[in-house]
């Protein structure tokens, strides 16, 4: 009987398709082309506090964006996807406005990004992901893919810290999303089998290894069907809202404010003394992000000596925080986290990524993972039918972060 999990394609398969097909496209000798591995990320523990400058925990998985490209001597870029009818074309010279709901925006972005740096060549590429979009971060993996795709064929020496920037600069001044550093850093420094710790007021990153064996853990993503933009749902009024509540703490607590003050910046202890004077809205912000720091260091240390399942219920608190205290979720990533939560062999369960669309992920005991996934097809399409025909569930392992394979 098939696995009612989806199957991952051979990497090594999917590497010959694009590399066939640009050579077809555009006549370009396959020993010209060059492949970027971008590999999506999760979250476990540290949801929603990289824009205010927490500190986070992520990891690479073995799920990628994988572009295959070669320079274009006109500066003209022109990717194909095969998730999309149509290519994205423009040139690095003229680079043109954000549009809202074209997939070429990140290109675009990228592009836009790197000038300062001398671009002279574009690049003409073909790309696909082995997962669904949405909550794996797959918009930072694919504008890190573009740039060091570009980098790459403009032989711009750009090290992995400064595309962080680079990727922050795309988001904020190009799509208008006001994320913080947490995707492009888990991205670009993972660790296979290690939990990249990031600090995002410092932006000091380390990897965090396990005394837990590889195969006592596994990942589960389950792609609720929902693929709404970001840009699109309350995550900048989120932020905004973070920011409100830090402003007003350390008004209350006789401290200056900056132009843009984080809720990194406010002591504890106002919030201790002062969060009950808040809105309700904005003390709950507050109290996800004061609570998400302690289950962060709390995570940490649990990882740290393999206690998986210790590690487990932190990751789930999380998720009752984010639901609780954030109020991110739709009604389908909710109805996710709560059968996964209910079911036996899953150590911990929470939204992925910003929790407005895409995927929850559960950290799984690999022998349970057959029960636990006919316990998502047995209740999830019953409680939202207009998702059958749409979710999907990926088995998922740690990985290295983003490289160029050739």
């Amino acid at each position: 009987m098939e696995l009612p999990i989806r199957p991952v394609p051979p990497e090594a398969e999917r590497i010959a398709r694009l590399t066939e097909l640009l050579a077809q496209r555009h006549a370009i000798d396959p020993a010209a082309i060059r492949i970027v591995r971008a590999p999506l990320r999760i979250s476990p523990l540290g949801a929603h506090i990289d824009h205010q400058l927490g500190r986070v925990l992520g990891m690479a998985i073995d799920r990628a964006i994988l572009l295959a490209f070669a320079p274009s001597e006109d500066g003209v870029v022109h990717i194909e996807s095969l998730a999309f009818a149509q290519p994205t074309r423009f040139s690095i010279h003229h680079v043109p406005p954000y549009t809202q709901g074209d997939w070429g925006n990140y290109a675009r972005g990228a592009a836009l990004a790197l000038q300062p740096h001398g671009l002279t060549r574009g690049i003409l590429g073909v790309m696909d992901s082995d997962m669904p979009i949405g909550g794996l971060s797959s918009s930072a993996a694919v504008t890190i893919a573009y740039l060091l795709a570009l980098e790459s064929a403009n032989g711009l020496a750009i090290t992995p810290r400064a595309n962080i920037d680079l990727v922050t600069r795309t988001e904020h001044a190009y799509i208008g999303l006001n994320n913080g550093i947490l995707d492009q850093t888990s991205i670009l420094f993972s660790r296979r089998n290690h939990l990249t710790r990031i600090d995002c007021q410092q932006v000091a990153i380390d990897a965090v290894p396990t005394a837990a064996a590889p195969d006592s853990f596994a990942i589960l993503a389950v792609y609720s069907g929902v693929d709404k933009a970001l840009v699109g749902t309350s995550y900048n009024n989120r932020v905004a809202e973070c920011q409100a509540a830090a402003r007003q703490l350390l008004a209350m607590a006789g401290q200056p404010n900056g132009e843009s003050p984080r809720l990194r910046e406010v002591d504890p202890a106002y919030f201790e003394a002062y969060g009950d004077r808040l809105e309700e809205s904005l003390r709950r912000r507050a109290t996800h992000f004061f609570t998400e720091m302690a289950r962060v260091a709390a995570g940490e240390e649990a990882w740290r000596a393999g206690d998986i399942a210790q590690f487990g219920e932190l990751v789930s608190a999380s998720g009752a925080s984010s639901i609780e205290n954030y109020e991110s979720g739709c009604p389908q990533l909710i109805t996710l986290y709560r059968i996964l939560r209910e079911t036996p062999g899953v150590y911990g369960v929470r939204f992925s990524g910003a929790g407005f669309r895409g995927n929850c992920l559960a950290l799984i005991d690999p022998t349970h993972r057959d029960a636990i996934a006919q316990a998502i097809h047995r209740r999830y399409p019953v409680a939202h039918p207009e998702m059958a025909e749409r979710y999907s569930i990926h088995l998922c392992q740690p990985d290295d972060g983003a490289r160029l394979l050739g």
